[in-house]
Formats: C-alpha cells, structure tokens, sequence
C-alpha cells in the first residue's frame, strides 16, 4: 500500500513583507506553521510521499531568502529520503524562483511537462504531471499530457497539477465552475491513473464525476489551502489529506482510502456594524462588544453601514482598535457611505488583503 500526503495552496509570504510599514500582527507566521503542521506525517514517517499541488508561495518575485525558507521544510524531508513532488502554480507564474535553491535528489520539481519514476512501498510508481498551464488549459491540455510520457508501464500512475477541473466548487455561495478556457473539462483526463493530485482550488474535495453525472476516469483530489486566504474562505475548513493507493489488476493502481486532516486554520468573521448615531464612547463600547464575542485569535472585518458621526472615525483608528480587541486579533474595516461601500487607502499596510482599509 503506498501512502501519499498531498499539501497545496501554502502561499508561503502572504503577509510577510521584508520591511514592514508598521509593527502590526502579521499573518504571515501562520502560513509557515499550518505548513509545518501539515507536513507533521511525513517527519514521522508514515507516507512514503510528499506532493506539493502548487502555490507553495504568494507570488513569482520574491527575495532568494522567501524561496529558500519555504524550500527549507521539503528539502528536510528530502535529507531523509522522503521523496517530494512540486508543481508549480500560477502564484509562482509557473516557474519555482532561484531553482537551483530547490536541487535535491529527493526534491523533484515539475517544471516542465515530465514524469518523476520512484520505487516505493514495493511499487513502482509513476507521478507525471506539468506547471500551471496559464493561458488555455481546455485546449492544451491533450498536447501537455502527452509531453509528459505518462504511459510507460508502472505499478501506480498518479497525476499532478495546479489547475481548476470543471465541477470544482468554491466560495460561500459554492460556485461550480462549468466552462472556459482555464477550466478543464473533466472528461477530458483519460483512464490509466489511479488519482489527479490537484491545487488551485482552495476548497478541500474529491471529485468523481462530471456535470452530467458520469464517473470520472481518475477522482480529482484537492487538498484545499492550509490558510485562509480570503473572507470568502471563512466557512472552510482548511488542512491537508493522505491517500493511500493500491495496485489494481488494469496497472495504474487504485485510490484505497482517503483521509482530510484539518489544521488549526486562524478562524474569519464578517461583522456588521451599524456606526449611525453612535458617537465615539458608544461606538468603542458596541465594537468591543461585538469583537468580545469572537475568537481571541480570530481575523476580522468590520462593515461599518450608516454615516459616522463627528469624531468617530478616530475610533476606527489604528491604536484605538488595538485597545478593543485581544492583542492576538487581526481586524480590518471597511466603511460605507449613503451610496455603498467606499475604499480608501490602508493606513497600516494590508499585504495583500485586498478588502483592508484599516487594520489593528
């Protein structure tokens, strides 16, 4: 029986800049942590291998320091002969930065439409796969899988890439993406593997069938992210998974059990508030209310409806809100006019949160 951890979606950096604009919490660490604890298997010895989905960073342009601390915990495995699969994502512009950082006999980085072959458990294992494929996936998609050289005998064939497959689901509205040029249609992988190893989707889940209701050749696993990296994701449980894969009398082995482990992801709340006739002593005292009730660790929005009164907006201030919230809380605001929401400027730098205007 091969054991496989699959971890995606780390995006390692999020909110981690190399000169920060002011001395609030960062998220940054989490991100990090939640990929160590995802890892935790591995160190123990209980897979026999490691693949990385995609998006093992925030973004493409990043110091060679930010590669080589988010290589670190792979290349630790690596040493101990745990081999580790990397695809990379679109985050990374499908090219991992400072490649050399990641050169390991262990450490093999799908950087190119290829097939890594690896003798575990008994097995001889066949993981093929190709970096985030950015323009048209619906069409070269054929012509990728091919240049792999996936169909040369093995015990197991496993597939691996950062892509969205027709029929994956996101978001709190669970939105399923149906067409396009960069959804894959799910018909279109063929039989001969015993699982698609997948990033992309933040959402952990399995698909097995398409739209129509017909099972799938392979089932497409995502992980999920192990953080959360937007509002829209607060629902979700965030985490990784183990497979474990057979072999099956046709060749590519078969998907024998699956178990998602969740991690202890920072909790997400959007709070309402309504600031209309409440000055500054009345407002401070409905937010500390209201930022009491939750989590001491939890990330936060508040969307503040109705026209401030005079001098409340220095409640909403920087040091003003530190002084309502448990030091290990992140909070953001956003404001709202008679019209709507308004964006402004983030006072203490967002790093990446697109929906910040003021965080405490």
């Amino acid at each position: 029986m091969l054991r496989i951890l699959l971890v995606a979606d780390t995006h390692l950096g999020f909110d981690l800049p190399a000169r920060p604009r002011s001395d609030r919490l960062r998220r940054g660490p989490d991100f990090f942590a939640r990929f160590r604890d995802a890892l935790e298997p591995a160190r123990r010895g209980e897979v026999d291998l490691v693949v990385h989905g995609g998006d093992l960073l925030f973004r493409s342009r990043v110091p060679a320091s930010l590669v080589a601390a988010a290589l670190e915990p792979l290349l630790e495995l690596a040493d101990r002969g745990v081999p580790v699969v990397l695809v990379p994502g679109n985050h990374e512009r499908s090219a991992l930065p400072c490649p050399l950082l990641a050169a390991h006999d262990h450490l093999h980085v799908l950087d190119r439409p290829r097939t890594v072959r690896l003798r575990l458990a008994g097995l001889d294992v066949a993981v093929s796969g190709f970096p985030c494929e950015r323009d048209d996936i619906r069409a070269r998609f054929p012509q990728l899988l091919a240049a792999t050289g996936w169909q040369a005998p093995a015990d197991v064939h496993l597939l691996c890439m950062h892509q969205t497959v027709e029929g994956a689901s996101v978001g709190p509205t669970g939105f399923v993406f149906r067409g396009g040029p960069d959804v894959l249609p799910a018909g279109s992988i063929p039989r001969g593997f015993a699982a698609v190893l997948a990033g992309h989707i933040h959402r952990h889940q399995v698909l097995t069938r398409d739209l129509a209701g017909r099972r799938l050749a392979a089932p497409v696993v995502y992980p999920g992210s192990t953080e959360r990296t937007s509002f829209a994701e607060r629902f979700e449980p965030k985490g990784f998974v183990v497979l474990e894969i057979e072999p099956s009398p046709t060749g590519e082995g078969r998907l024998a059990g699956l178990a998602f482990h969740e991690l202890p992801a920072r909790p997400m709340a959007v709070v309402e508030v309504a600031v209309a006739g409440l000055g500054p002593d009345a407002l401070a005292r409905r937010l500390g209310e209201l930022l009491g009730g939750l989590p001491r660790n939890a990330v936060v929005q508040l969307r503040c409806r109705g026209r401030l009164e005079a001098g409340s907006e220095s409640t909403l201030r920087v040091g003003a809100l530190r002084g309502l919230h448990p030091p290990e809380m992140l909070v953001s605001v956003r404001l709202a006019s008679p019209d709507g929401l308004v964006d402004r400027p983030d006072e203490a730098g967002a790093g990446g949160m697109d929906e910040v205007l003021v965080l405490g």
